[in-house]
């Protein structure tokens, strides 16, 4: 990216928490912590001085088919970006001091997400729609297993998975290309190579909704069902369809609920989309009193989405914004990384970014009929967090 003055760095590593066996749940997230707290040559001090030194962040994620570390430094810093991911995910520490420390730690990150209503109902909700399922789970995991693993379940861990084959490592800024791959050719020498990517098995038959009595202001309600894989030819008229739902501004759900009737400050629909299914949702957050009507109000939306479809202008709209705020999104650095790092982890792809848009760009009428038909259609789940 010439004339950028950042550079952003990222290693993207194929497993999450579907990937994690049942009695060792919120592993992943319990090792991305971890391989901040030091490496045999840099203690959890010095990582974080070396970054805050040169301006920069470093931070990681644990999602439900990946787990992500990443470096954004000012250019000029691009070496030293390379050599702490390097160091980090080749010669982490993983001392057993280190994991029964941490461990306090992320059960107060799991007792934060409790005090978080929002968060509790769309967990609740992934529960219902992927029962019995990985899938169902948090990425962070439940008390009763955090407080369970063991350091040596932790360095198992990273050994199985941690590997070169299940490994990418993204960069984006003003380098060139051949002096980034020696540098990062250089940083991972010391990866472990063999293994494979995990085995997955699809989910079985969506559970039902639940209504959780909680002493909250507000009810927040999670409405949805099964969606589309990744690889899914109609992924792009869903994105459309779920603009038009819940997807903005201009969104039928924001305008109903929001502006024209006032019974919700949040209010929005979302699609996720993993290897073998996918979900589809809508959220809104209201006061006691109008639960039924906002309920009935989003079930109504889906039901004209499923009679009459959308306009030619809503369709028009949804195109353009898709189009505009993908091209704009990429000029950042990171964004550029993470786009690279998270389809080649995913699809062992990176898809040009005019592709990309020739793909929303040529969504139609007739496919958003068709994928609301297959889609959207169907009975939704419901779950609700809230006063009873």
């Amino acid at each position: 990216m010439p004339g950028a003055l950042s550079v952003a760095a990222g290693v993207w590593v194929g497993v999450g928490s579907r990937d994690e066996p049942d009695e060792l749940s919120g592993v992943s997230h319990f090792l991305e912590h971890l391989l901040f707290k030091g490496t045999d040559t840099r203690s959890a001090q010095e990582l974080a001085r070396g970054v805050d030194r040169r301006g920069g962040d470093f931070n990681a994620f644990t999602s439900k088919e990946s787990t992500g570390y990443y470096c954004r430094l000012p250019a000029r810093h691009a070496g030293f970006c390379i050599e702490l991911l390097g160091d980090v995910l080749t010669r982490p520490a993983l001392r057993d001091e280190d994991v029964n420390g941490e461990r306090q730690v992320i059960l107060e990150e799991l007792a934060m997400d409790d005090d978080s209503p929002d968060d509790v109902a769309h967990r609740q909700f992934a529960a219902a729609l992927f029962a019995d399922h990985a899938l169902g789970r948090d990425p962070a995991g439940d008390r009763e297993h955090v407080q369970a693993i063991t350091p040596d379940d932790v360095r198992s861990f990273f050994a199985k998975h941690y590997r070169a084959e299940a490994m990418v490592v993204a960069a984006a800024g003003p380098l060139a290309h051949d002096e980034m791959l020696a540098q990062i050719e250089k940083a991972f020498a010391g990866v472990a190579v063999g293994g494979a990517r995990p085995t997955r098995k699809a989910p079985l038959q969506p559970g039902s909704g639940t209504n959780l009595n909680d002493d909250t202001e507000q009810v927040h309600i999670v409405m949805g069902g099964r969606g589309l894989q990744r690889n899914d030819p109609r992924r792009e008229a869903l994105d459309v369809v779920n603009h038009v739902l819940g997807g903005g501004l201009s969104s039928r759900l924001f305008e109903e609920i929001r502006e024209r009737r006032g019974l919700a400050y949040s209010v929005y629909s979302g699609v996720s989309c993993y290897s073998d299914v996918g979900v589809f949702q809508l959220y809104a957050g209201t006061q006691p009193q109008h639960r039924d009507e906002v309920t009935s109000l989003m079930h109504g939306e889906l039901a004209k989405l499923a009679a009459d479809g959308i306009t030619d202008e809503e369709l028009d709209i949804a195109i353009g914004y898709l189009t505009g705020a993908f091209e704009l999104g990429l000029e950042d650095t990171g964004a550029r990384m993470a786009r690279t790092g998270g389809q080649l982890i995913t699809t062992g792809e990176v898809r040009p970014i005019a592709e990309q848009v020739a793909r929303w760009a040529a969504v139609d009428q007739a496919a958003t009929r068709a994928v609301i038909r297959d889609v959207l259609a169907a009975e939704p789940i419901v779950v609700t967090v809230g006063p009873s």
